[in-house]
């Protein structure tokens, strides 16, 4: 068995930094969670249209309302069983912005066919996208995300690209010994939404010793792929 990642990237996946290859394979099947601490060089947002649809899905905790510089952060990478019998690794990310921090939480499985990732976001994961792993030639990764689906009871629906969006991640290691990352939310129409950049040093665990901390998995767990 290998992880989620490993197994959505294939051979690709052997390109990467041996730090992202160590970062990306926690899973299960090597009992390994990772816990990254750092800072957000910046968090911004696009037009003042944007806020509303922000602020909505800071309810849920998707995405983030606040725009700030040099705000502390964590991101929590835990693998676990959910509810469904599939294998989920949490990408919950904890913004230490003023007034009150600030999550952005996702968890991820793997795609049915096994070529990509399917990331579910927010606290009910009603919102549902495809991601697809590249290697980059610098041996950084490359994350761009592909259809977007909004699920709630019955309803199983595409996101429509007006107002949909694309988002493209970018992760590398540098030579001071630290994980940079590169986030933009992108619509179509109305250009850039939402992104943040900054750095990061990661730490690991043992799923066994540590085991997924109450509050990480999300209040619901959509089971349709």
């Amino acid at each position: 068995m290998s992880s989620i990642f490993r197994t959505a990237m294939g051979a690709d996946f052997d390109r990467l930094h041996p730090q992202l290859r160590r970062r990306f394979s926690v899973g299960l099947a090597s009992g390994r969670a990772c816990t990254g601490r750092g800072v957000m060089e910046r968090i911004w947002h696009g037009g003042a249209f944007v806020k509303p649809f922000l602020a909505l899905g800071a309810t849920r905790n998707i995405l983030v309302p606040r725009e700030g510089r040099h705000i502390p952060f964590t991101i929590e990478n835990v693998p676990y069983t959910d509810s469904h019998g599939r294998e989920t690794v949490t990408f919950v990310r904890t913004f230490d912005l003023p007034g009150r921090p600030r999550r952005f939480d996702a968890q991820m499985v793997l795609g049915p066919q096994g070529d990509r990732v399917l990331d579910y976001l927010g606290t009910h994961q009603h919102l549902a996208s495809e991601l697809h792993f590249r290697a980059e030639p610098d041996g950084s990764l490359l994350v761009r995300s592909g259809e977007h689906r909004f699920r709630e009871g019955v309803v199983d629906v595409r996101v429509p690209e007006l107002i949909g969006a694309t988002a493209e991640v970018r992760e590398s290691y540098d030579d001071a010994g630290r994980f940079r990352i590169r986030v933009r939310v992108v619509n179509r129409y109305f250009g850039p939404l939402f992104g943040y950049e900054g750095s990061f040093t990661a730490a690991y665990q043992d799923v066994a010793a540590c085991g997924v901390r109450p509050g990480l998995r999300p209040v619901r767990e959509e089971g349709r792929a």
